[in-house]
């Protein structure tokens, strides 16, 4: 498939481009030998700004992104200007599904992208198509949810506890148990739709399945399966997010997990009602990242640096003195080329509340996050439970070494690009150290947290403890 919106919007022509920096060539040069009566001197900064820029390796680039929310980061980086700053000329282009996207990386027709976490770690060891894809920048924390079509949602309410009226959350998919049994006794399969076999969805709804007692299917692709429906309560299959309320409209699924605006769609539309967010599920998940091959770091290493130091003053932006600006980053997003949704949709979480059943909108602050709590920095951790749940689902077939995960991790998941990335933005005075983990000190894993749905305890250090805790899922040797 091709991608399906494509946007080009070079804000500069190559002889414009040329024209702009012979003029900083010029502004610097007569700063350095005029008149100091006539022209001040180009302060230290400004001087290193422009030899920074003179060694962009790979100016012209091109990046991919799937219409959803949590995409911001490009497109703040592209509308503020910061891609420019570096001495970068970027164009960002709509993909039609997470496959063509990671298949543009990986061939080179895009530079880099908007990406699945899941997606680099899983191409590294080879489940799907084997590249080695790293990243740099973790784009966000949380933004996802699961949603299940109005019939469905009046039978489990019916198992929901209440309070003044309205439905007690978290919601347990303990609710919706006697719904898929009852699904099941009439010879109906239950089945739901995820983005993509390695996605963040298919993990939070997987884990919120099994939290409630549901088994959501293993994968055994040493045999041969790549369906992930091995002894599954509920059926899950793959269904590009923008085409989420649609294909649940049509009665094909009863219910997904996505990232917004598709949740809040369901609820404006009418069709369906979101049940529970990702940040119930785990508080402060981690989501998206940027990903670009590792050939293309070590090739380009200055334009990679450069890359990442205009995404992180983006992120800044995004959640700069209390989500001020996120009204602002509405109306960008919503624009065609990007998520191309009503700015009342994205609004809806964008700004801080989200809406379950019609009418019942609620405070979550943190629904979406960019850059507090240090989300863009890229922690072992989190890709040490991305491959916790490859193995917990049967996508690694065979067990694996604590030392294996933390190895795998540290292969992708690059935390020193990231922090000289962020020392030139200390250095240059446009963010602060204390904006950013302490870079001497940090080990790339935070501590051990249990504040998901079921309690469970994780420690990114110990990955196969962890899975022992788990009632369903595979453990140790084990296979479906």
């Amino acid at each position: 498939m091709r991608p399906t919106s494509v946007q080009k919007q070079t804000r500069f022509t190559q002889p414009a481009r040329s024209l702009w920096a012979a003029g900083l060539a010029s502004l610097l040069l007569l700063g350095a030998c005029g008149n100091k009566d006539e022209a001040a001197s180009p302060s230290p900064q400004a001087q290193q700004t422009a030899a920074d820029i003179a060694k962009i390796e790979k100016p012209d680039l091109k990046f991919g992104f799937i219409k959803l929310t949590d995409m911001a980061p490009l497109a703040i980086a592209y509308e503020k200007q910061y891609f420019e700053d570096e001495g970068l000329y970027v164009q960002l282009e709509a993909q039609a599904n997470w496959k063509v996207l990671l298949d543009g990386v990986i061939g080179g027709q895009l530079d880099g992208a908007h990406m699945l976490a899941g997606q680099p770690l899983a191409s590294t060891i080879g489940f799907g198509t084997q590249a080695n894809i790293i990243t740099p920048f973790s784009m966000d924390l949380n933004g996802n949810g699961i949603t299940v079509s109005n019939a469905v949602w009046a039978a489990m309410k019916k198992n929901v506890p209440m309070k003044d009226g309205k439905p007690v959350h978290p919601i347990s998919a303990a609710a919706l148990k006697p719904v898929v049994d009852d699904y099941r006794s009439q010879g109906r399969p239950f089945k739901m739709g995820m983005v993509f076999p390695v996605s963040t969805h298919n993990y939070e709804l997987r884990y919120w399945l099994a939290a409630g007692g549901l088994n959501p299917g293993y994968y055994a692709p040493d045999k041969g399966d790549t369906a992930g429906q091995i002894k599954a309560d509920v059926l899950l299959s793959v269904t590009p997010p923008p085409q989420m309320p649609a294909t649940l409209e049509a009665g094909t699924i009863y219910g997904y997990c996505v990232g917004e605006p598709w949740n809040q769609q369901a609820v404006i539309k009418g069709i369906g009602v979101p049940v529970i967010t990702d940040y119930e599920i785990w508080k402060n998940n981690p989501e998206k990242v940027f990903g670009i091959r590792e050939d293309f770091a070590e090739k380009y290493p200055n334009t990679t640096k450069a890359i990442v130091k205009a995404l992180i003053r983006a992120a800044y932006w995004l959640d700069q003195n209390n989500n001020a600006n996120r009204e602002e980053a509405v109306k960008i997003i919503s624009r065609p080329a990007y998520v191309g949704a009503d700015q009342e949709v994205i609004a809806n979480s964008m700004t801080g509340t989200f809406e379950y059943e019609k009418g019942d909108k609620r405070e979550i602050p943190d629904f979406n996050v960019f850059f507090r709590y240090n989300a863009t920095y890229p922690y072992y951790s989190d890709a040490i439970w991305y491959l916790s749940q490859m193995r917990r689902w049967g996508q690694i077939s065979e067990a694996r070494s604590d030392q294996w995960f933390i190895d795998t991790a540290k292969k992708v998941y690059r935390p020193d690009l990231y922090a000289a990335a962020a020392q030139d933005l200390i250095d240059e005075g446009q963010l602060q150290a204390s904006d950013f983990p302490d870079f001497k000190t940090e080990t790339g894993f935070k501590p051990a947290t249990a504040e998901f749905i079921d309690g469970v305890e994780y420690d990114g250090r110990e990955p196969n403890a962890y899975l022992q805790r788990f009632d369903i899922g595979l453990k140790g040797d084990e296979s479906p």
